[in-house]
């Protein structure tokens, strides 16, 4: 499925404008432009998120505390 930048941002709780700046830096989730029209797939963006995971262990941390 192919997300708007407004259902992306929505969904990561960022304005639209953040993802315009994360797309100049290339520092987003990849994306495809269809004419003038910027779409994100599914699988781009769970592998972005993926890669975004920090500091995995800290619930074990917390439950051996």
């Amino acid at each position: 499925m192919l997300r708007t930048p407004a259902e992306l941002a929505e969904q990561l709780g960022v304005p639209i404008a953040t993802l315009s700046q994360w797309r100049w830096r290339s520092v987003g989730p990849a994306f495809v432009k269809i004419g003038r029209h910027v779409r994100y797939r599914d699988e781009e963006i769970e592998a972005w998120l993926t890669q975004q995971t920090r500091g995995g262990d800290a619930i074990d941390r917390a439950a051996t505390s």
